[in-house]
């Protein structure tokens, strides 16, 4: 059974009349005719009866055709859900991004895409770099954000902004007042670090390896699981830490920490999303709302 046949069946049931069903559908009365046939042989069950130029429902047709009526009505609803997500009138999204990105980058471009898209859903999952490059990979997330780049065959990234990282202290530690960011300073530090797979606590690696010096001949006193917690450990004096501009600059800007340049380049953020995997059209939106290339997605 094609919902072909049960427009048919549906056309002559409601004109009683194979001409008229033909002509109001655009088709041939032989086509009419065989669907009509096809759909009593492949069932076993007369639909009409036909007496001369007449043609009238059976039992067997009257009763089928509220049903006939209701399967049209959905297959009609499904059309119309699809050319409501083809033009961004419903449908959602769902989001990974890492704490950085998702704490102080992304509400305001959440916002903003949101009121030019109030019909959409947005949903925005946070975690370390590495749980949200296998959000995305899993198909958890349709679209990821990071700090910094993944390395994974599957994901395909596109940089679509960035941060700085600085060193934050206590406005009176004795390399806040020298101002002077080397290895000496580092080694002499006790620092307070991300969890092992983080986009910060990377940062705070390479910070050491730029000055010539290992991981492990950094101190570190605890791994926590958020910027802030790092941030607050730092206002209680458990030691320094290596944050974005973006999570410090409000107790920077009111005198509670201190915060000194360091000679990383900008940390890049990238969107990730899976490769073999289709966009949708509120994904696809939102990337355009990122300003990335239509080429790059």
């Amino acid at each position: 059974m094609t919902l072909e046949q049960l427009r048919i069946f549906m056309a002559v049931a409601e004109r009683e009349h194979v001409t008229r069903a033909a002509e109001a559908l655009n088709l041939t009365q032989s086509t009419i005719s065989a669907a009509i046939a096809a759909l009593e042989a492949r069932h076993d069950v007369r639909l009409f009866d036909r007496v001369g130029r007449n043609i009238r429902l059976t039992e067997a047709g009257r009763v089928f055709l509220p049903e006939a009526r209701a399967v049209l009505a959905r297959a009609e609803a499904a059309g119309e859900v699809l050319a409501d997500l083809a033009g961004l009138r419903r449908g959602s999204i769902r989001i990974a991004a890492s704490q950085t990105v998702g704490n102080y980058w992304l509400p305001a471009r959440l916002k903003a895409f949101r009121e030019a898209h109030p019909h959409l859903g947005v949903s925005l999952a946070i975690g370390n770099s590495e749980q949200v490059a296998a959000w995305t990979r899993e198909g958890e997330a349709d679209l990821g954000m990071v700090e910094g780049p993944v390395a994974d065959p599957d994901l395909s990234p596109v940089e679509v902004g960035h941060d700085r990282m600085v060193l934050v202290l206590p406005r009176d530690h004795p390399v806040a007042r020298r101002g002077i960011v080397n290895a000496d300073a580092l080694t002499a530090l006790t620092f307070v670090a991300r969890e092992a797979g983080s986009g910060t606590g990377l940062m705070l690696e390479r910070l050491a390896k730029s000055f010539g010096l290992a991981p492990a001949d950094l101190r570190i006193s605890m791994e926590l699981p958020s910027n802030e917690a790092l941030r607050s450990a730092v206002e209680a004096g458990a030691g320094a830490a290596v944050l974005s501009s973006l999570v410090a600059e409000g107790v920077v800007r009111s005198g509670q920490l201190s915060a000194l340049e360091l000679s990383l380049p900008p940390r890049p953020f990238f969107v990730l999303r899976h490769r073999a995997r289709h966009l949708s059209p509120a994904a696809r939106a939102f990337l355009q709302a990122l300003e990335v290339p239509a080429d790059a997605t």
